[in-house]
């Protein structure tokens, strides 16, 4: 961006004017709506300020993106929700489009990014490309998997599409989407994992990971049924110990819920890479935590609490994959690497017997785990973070000087 300021310059015994061209930092604005899009926006904007390091950034999001520097103007984390919880938000996001409506009227933006979380950022996406800011939209919604028809909106709202699965930049390029893989995130965030040591099962004293989500929303109704499985673990192996990574959103869900049980677990807020290793087996609810604990080569199952109704109402329906878990998505298998109970509902037994059994037959864990580190290492890589970093400066000095 460029301003003309009229400056006095001295022209001999006169004064006269001269224009001077300053240039102006690029301003970019993003939008998140929860804690791992609040995460992996922390990240860009780390990599946006390495690339230019005066760019102006600006907010809706969450904590991490404050700490990264961006200025936050309203936190649309705190309350993430999905499904039918996160359809009450709609009153909430439409005040927020109208305050962004009004604020980009007074200021000039180069570039909105948009990152994850389809139902709410569509609507940025389409508020930028009216205003004319060119919008990059980051982390693809699972168009492949079910409601295909929202590549329409993509294709009329998102100049640039940065995809974090190999196999989504050919699926929306045939669709007329201008997409490009960048890379997964996860893995600008993961620790060094290099010589990472493997667990030595104790039989009669497992170790088991209950992962009950990173919102309030999916905690409150997978965790209750997590600790099910766990008093059924201990009934059959009183030795067994159970360890809880919460984020702050999660937290107070999985303490109040502990307060009524007798169970030996261990609950750490935000220590997903200290606890995660330590574990024999994960029980995790579906997301990113199943290819994150996939990533320290832990085994693993993978379930996700759904409503019976509206699954055979909708879901069974709208869903088009051969499985619903990142693992056995990207797996190359035309078996399912981990166990998926999804949707997760009725008796809370099967889901025990399958843990027992893994737990019983260590053989069985060590041949997933292998399963695992095959598949992770196809996608160990990072740079995702700066990948996108640098798909975002392009856009913006690739558009015509403006002036303010």
């Amino acid at each position: 961006m460029i301003c003309d300021v009229q400056a006095p310059v001295a022209l001999g015994s006169e004064m006269g004017l001269m224009t001077i061209a300053i240039a102006m930092p690029h301003r970019i604005f993003i939008t998140v709506a929860d804690p791992s899009g609040d995460q992996h926006a922390a990240l860009l904007i780390h990599s946006l300020r390495a690339l230019s390091p005066d760019v102006v950034i600006e907010a809706f999001g969450g904590p991490k993106m404050r700490a990264a520097g961006a200025a936050v103007h309203v936190d649309t984390v705190a309350n993430a929700a999905m499904g039918w919880r996160g359809a009450l938000r709609a009153r909430e996001v439409a005040g927020w489009i109208n305050w962004l409506r009004d604020y980009y009227a007074r200021e000039k933006f180069d570039l909105h990014i948009c990152c994850d979380s389809w139902s709410m950022n569509w609507h940025f996406a389409r508020l930028a490309k009216e205003l004319g800011t060119p919008t990059l939209y980051y982390i693809a919604p699972q168009a492949w998997a079910s409601r295909e028809r929202r590549v329409l909106k993509l294709r009329q709202y998102v100049d640039q599409l940065a995809c974090i699965l190999p196999f989504e930049e050919a699926f929306f390029c045939r669709h007329e989407v201008n997409a490009k893989f960048v890379g997964h995130p996860l893995f600008d965030e993961l620790p060094p994992r290099a010589g990472w040591p493997v667990r030595v099962l104790e039989p009669a004293r497992p170790v088991i990971g209950l992962l009950p989500g990173s919102r309030t929303s999916i905690a409150e109704a997978n965790f209750p049924r997590l600790l099910g499985v766990a008093r059924q673990i201990r009934e059959q192996i009183p030795g067994a110990t159970f360890l809880v990574p919460s984020t702050p959103q999660t937290h107070d869900v999985v303490q109040k819920l502990l307060a009524t049980q007798r169970l030996p677990v261990e609950v750490r807020q935000d220590a997903f890479d200290d606890v995660v290793p330590r574990c024999d087996l994960v029980i995790t609810v579906s997301g990113t935590a199943a290819l994150h604990t996939a990533a320290f080569g832990v085994p693993l199952m993978v379930v996700y609490h759904g409503n019976p109704l509206l699954w055979h109402l909708v879901g069974r329906w709208v869903v088009k994959t051969r499985t619903y878990s990142l693992v056995n998505l990207l797996s190359d298998s035309p078996e399912k690497i981990v166990p998926e109970f999804i949707p997760w509902y009725g008796s809370t037994q099967p889901v025990a017997d399958y843990a027992l059994d893994l737990l019983r037959h260590p053989e069985k864990l060590d041949a997933q785990r292998q399963q695992l580190r095959r598949m992770i290492g196809k996608l160990d890589a990072p740079g995702a973070s700066m990948n996108v970093a640098r798909l975002a400066m392009s856009m913006v000095q690739s558009r015509p000087a403006g002036v303010s």
